[in-house]
């Protein structure tokens, strides 16, 4: 009998697999001491690497000319996780750079001279409103951006992400976040958007980037984000998302983007950041686990699989389930948009985390983080802007989901090693540090 031979997928993921168990079988051996400097956050070496590259990249980085704003925006924000600010002269030379890609016309290009994009406008917008102050934030030409943003909308519900470009789950999140954070969030960017998300929910429970597609990480962050700042999150097979979502922490104990792929660590924050999204959702959450049975009452389900299943059986759309939810969502008069990002916000949380946070951030420091500073994909690869971006915002989420208020001291439970680990909670629909964000929140409601 010939024996099956092992796919090359099979072959990266054991030795992902063999690389993280020997850092875990490591640390387990080593003494109480020991163990607690090596889950030590490394934070004067990820501020010397942040402000090294914020000052100067090398020329490797010519690659990168269409993302310069998101680079920007990785680092500050990164820096701000960590509690630190930059000097005055970079600053300066942030907000200078940045006014130099925003368009005339409205929206942020990936350079000076660029045409501007969806993604760029985004990162140029939190790059922005992380540095703060009146000179950051009086820079943005919203009324531009508004028609930028009206010039990017598709009758099919969609965002473009440039003119002429694709239409996907992504173009709906950047253009409806920096419209909510900007306090420019209207009917007309609003009209449909639910409607074209919804189409992108696989079988599988996530989203994908557009009808037909793979589920993806990212993309059902994007989603669910737009769908709350749209209040539409009703519409989604939350149940269903969230059998998906919670499998995707692996035995390696950080997240995979898709099914069957490996570990990452920027999806500490694409799906681990799903996690407080859903917390602040548990009334709809649990509205759609009560569903008609045959003869028409309403039964609580006694199982996941039933819960699944007959919701799947339900119907695309949930606009039956909860009438006073629903209500809220199609009745566009009553709901002011631009308050909701910020509501959001002071909502209890309603639910203890439903994945493994501890596990995650024992990953995020000892298999991504470099010692000598930033963040990487998985053992054996190059620290990056990016991941360390968004393996902070992961670590913060894990950090902060138990609290019940916005001011709730952590408790020692949620954090892994010493208080000196902590970072500063971040505004989970925008991802950028919540004083910022409150800060520029009072700044664009002013008029």
């Amino acid at each position: 009998m010939e024996l099956p031979v092992a796919t090359v997928t099979q072959h990266d993921q054991w030795k992902v697999e063999s690389q993280v168990f020997r850092i875990y079988d490591l640390f387990g051996n080593l003494p109480r001491n020991a163990q607690s400097v090596m889950i030590e956050l490394q934070r004067d070496n990820h501020i010397e690497y942040l402000t090294r590259g914020l000052r100067q990249l090398p020329p490797s980085f010519c690659t990168l000319d269409a993302s310069r704003p998101w680079l920007c925006y990785w680092i500050v924000h990164s820096l701000a996780l960590l509690g630190e600010s930059v000097d005055d002269e970079l600053e300066h030379n942030t907000i200078d750079f940045l006014s130099r890609c925003q368009d005339p016309s409205g929206g942020y290009g990936g350079g000076p001279g660029q045409l501007p994009h969806l993604a760029t406008t985004y990162a140029a917008v939190n790059a922005l409103i992380t540095v703060g102050g009146d000179q950051a934030l009086s820079s943005i030409n919203r009324g531009e951006l508004y028609k930028f943003l009206r010039q990017m909308k598709h009758p099919s519900g969609g965002f473009r992400m440039h003119d002429g470009g694709e239409i996907d789950v992504r173009a709906c999140y950047t253009a409806i976040s920096v419209a909510s954070i900007l306090n420019i969030l209207d009917d007309e960017l609003v009209h449909n958007v639910g409607s074209f998300i919804l189409s992108c929910q696989t079988y599988e429970g996530g989203i994908s980037g557009e009808p037909g597609s793979e589920a993806h990480g990212g993309y059902t962050f994007c989603g669910v984000a737009t769908m709350i700042l749209i209040n539409q999150i009703n519409r989604l097979d939350l149940p269903r998302l969230i059998d998906w979502l919670v499998f995707r922490q692996g035995k390696e104990l950080g997240f995979q983007g898709r099914t069957n792929k490996l570990v990452d660590g920027c999806y500490s924050f694409w799906q681990g950041g799903v996690f407080p999204l859903l917390q602040r959702v548990r009334s709809i959450i649990d509205e759609q686990l009560v569903l008609p049975d045959a003869g028409g009452h309403y039964t609580m389900n006694g199982t996941h699989t039933s819960m699944t299943s007959s919701i799947s059986e339900a119907g695309e759309s949930f606009e039956g389930i909860s009438s006073h939810v629903d209500d809220a969502c199609h009745s566009r008069q009553e709901v002011n948009f631009n308050d909701i990002g910020y509501n959001f916000v002071k909502r209890p949380i309603e639910m203890e985390p439903l994945f493994h946070s501890l596990a995650l951030q024992q990953y995020i420091l000892l298999c991504s983080q470099e010692e000598k500073g930033g963040m990487k994909d998985k053992p054996g690869l190059s620290r990056d802007f990016y991941h360390t971006c968004y393996c902070l915002s992961g670590l913060s989420v894990c950090q902060h989901m138990w609290s019940d208020e916005e001011d709730s001291p952590v408790l020692p439970r949620a954090l892994m090693g010493s208080y000196s680990n902590l970072l500063e909670p971040i505004h989970p629909l925008f991802n950028v540090v919540l004083e910022q964000y409150h800060e520029a929140r009072e700044f664009f409601t002013r008029d």
